[in-house]
């Protein structure tokens, strides 16, 4: 079978540096140090993928012809020791890429044969490819995509869970296993976001393979202004915890419920970015707004005792809802090294009656293997739902 690959190479690229997003700021991004994030992700994909096909979990013996541009939207990121894994070059990705160049590639995959496509990046990534199928014939808008999670939006329902579920969810549609569905294209409203305004839109349609258990689904808005009693019974348990330990450090999550829960504290939150609540020092806390990676290691080793040992730190994160993810999404300044120095013994979930309707689960993808093994043996995450109010919610496996 022919599969398309896509790797928008610039998707990402701002997570960890604050940046909302990567469009129009790769360069920007690149010069302060980011590292490419979506290629690496769908070398995992495709390793793993690689795995599969030589296990016994391939009982048709079916091979995987990829085919796509040589280079960095492509080629670059495909495995070398490979046995039922082949490349086709169609072509070279040029030294500057944008949406155009993306919209280009799916039309020559499409014309190339290709039966589904594998991605790597981000919504934007999910819109430009979406409106080129969708422009090119209605045939073609029936392409299944396979998302691999690689930007720092992800709201649309076609990307994976993870770069290894990916691999799965690309095995199962190659044995016929899994079935197509519509799903929807989602992304932030950006205009609206620059008036401080968080709202995700549904901008299109996509033809995904079908798994509730490897696909992510797509991003839900639940919040509903009836919860606004919910909301201040959930501030009022934070503001017991900041009157009594002064010494504590909240580490406050992106998302609404929490900017919300932050205005009934007197904070004025980030809405899409990671703030930090500091101890009480000459009878005030300051407030530190939109960190990124770097800031956030520096405040938070800077909280120690005479000692050098961890003084309290707790950090708020609330599900994204219809998705249920925890870590990985629209956090990406929470790296795999942040995570580790503040604890994960110190995270606690946040989430409304609304949010939990439906998530039996939440999910984590760090980016690092290992830490998320550490998640999965975990188990079990505490959720705030209420003021003194918590439950045990299930960590999905990956």
């Amino acid at each position: 079978m022919r599969i398309g690959i896509v790797v928008n190479p610039d998707a990402g690229l701002g997570g960890r540096l604050g940046f909302k997003g990567s469009d129009g700021r790769a360069a920007e991004a690149r010069a302060a140090g980011a590292e490419d994030r979506a290629g690496p992700r769908m070398m995992q994909t495709l390793e793993a993928l690689n795995s599969l096909l030589e296990s016994s979990l391939n009982r048709a013996n079916v091979e995987m012809e990829c085919i796509g541009w040589q280079g960095r939207m492509g080629e670059s990121w495909v495995p070398s020791n490979k046995e039922k894994m082949t490349f086709t070059s169609i072509g070279q990705t040029p030294e500057n890429t944008s949406d155009a160049e993306t919209s280009q590639l799916v039309r020559a995959l499409v014309e190339s044969g290709a039966e589904a496509i594998l991605y790597a990046g981000g919504d934007g990534t999910t819109r430009d490819i979406a409106n080129t199928l969708e422009s090119i014939n209605k045939n073609a808008q029936e392409m299944p995509l396979i998302g691999v999670p690689g930007g720092v939006k992800m709201h649309s329902g076609c990307f994976a869970t993870t770069p290894k579920a990916a691999a799965e969810v690309t095995l199962a549609f190659l044995l016929g296993d899994l079935r197509c569905a519509i799903t929807e294209v989602m992304d932030l409203d950006e205009e609206i976001y620059q008036e401080g305004v968080w709202k995700v839109r549904m901008y299109g349609e996509a033809w995904t393979p079908s798994s509730p258990r490897f696909m992510q689904g797509a991003k839900e808005q639940v919040e509903r202004t009836s919860e606004s009693d919910t909301i201040e019974g959930l501030a009022q348990h934070v503001k017991s915890l900041l009157s009594s330990e002064e010494d504590l450090m909240i580490i406050w999550g992106s998302g609404g419920t929490l900017r919300r829960i932050g205005e009934f504290c007197d904070q004025e939150l980030t809405l899409l970015g990671i703030d930090i609540l500091g101890p009480v020092e000459n009878g005030v806390r300051k407030l530190h707004s939109d960190l990124n990676e770097q800031q956030l290691l520096k405040i938070i080793a800077q909280h120690v005792d005479d000692n050098g040992e961890p003084r309290q730190r707790l950090l708020l994160l609330s599900p994204m809802g219809g998705q249920g993810f925890l870590i990985g999404r629209g956090n990406l300044q929470l790296s795999p090294e942040v995570l580790r120095t503040i604890g994960i013994e110190n995270i606690l979930g946040v989430a409304t009656p609304a949010k939990l309707i439906g998530l039996n689960a939440v999910r984590i993808d760090t980016g690092d293997a290992e830490l998320d093994k550490v998640f999965q043996t975990k188990r079990f995450i505490k959720i705030l739902q209420g003021f003194r109010t918590t439950r045990l919610i299930r960590i999905e496996e990956a």
